[in-house]
């Protein structure tokens, strides 16, 4: 083989590689612009960057199946009026605000078409793609809840719950329910 045979397939084989790592390199960015905190929460999760970027993108496949849609103005006014009757509901029954409160989300969810499944971990990936920067609000609100049923969580626990929820919850709406107003016991 002659040196200029070698010098053109080293030259190829560095040019294959160079595309590879820029390919990698742009997924990565445009995974990480995406996703925000939940890249990295899932690049922890997984503990291997090829591995956390596929589980990614599998979620925006998996999403792109379902018939997300905006909701109307008749049924943003309708669910921000459930929501400010939980909300209200805190003051007496904290317990009972937090259960309505996540049922009332999940009702949301299903208004949009995401499929909402007895598996959190599940409700969650899938709210990921398109609510990133406030699916930890949700975990949050349901490790408060799970703590709640066991006796674990006190009143401001559950307050921290109802607030993170509420964070999704105006995400999903796509209007804020009680601007400045803080939920309080």
């Amino acid at each position: 083989m002659s040196t200029a045979a070698i010098i053109a397939i080293v030259f190829a084989i560095t040019a294959v590689a160079m595309a590879l790592l820029w390919y990698q390199k742009r997924r990565s960015e445009r995974l990480h612009t995406k996703f925000g905190p939940e890249y990295e929460r899932t690049l922890a999760q997984y503990g291997d960057r090829r591995k956390a970027e596929s589980e990614l993108e599998s979620r925006q496949k998996r999403i792109e199946k379902f018939e997300i849609r905006v909701l109307t103005q008749e049924e943003r006014d309708r669910f921000a009026e459930s929501w400010k009757s939980v909300q209200a509901r805190f003051v007496d029954d904290p317990q009972q605000a937090l259960t309505w409160a996540h049922k009332l989300l999940n009702e949301v969810m299903k208004a949009r078409g995401y499929p909402v499944s007895a598996e959190f971990e599940e409700n969650a990936a899938n709210l990921s793609v398109e609510h990133p920067r406030v699916v930890e609000n949700y975990r949050l609100a349901s490790d408060i809840a799970k703590r709640q049923e066991s006796g674990q969580a006190n009143t401001e626990d559950l307050r921290q719950a109802l607030v993170s929820y509420r964070m999704l919850f105006e995400d999903l709406l796509g209007v804020p329910v009680s601007p400045g107003e803080e939920v309080r016991r």
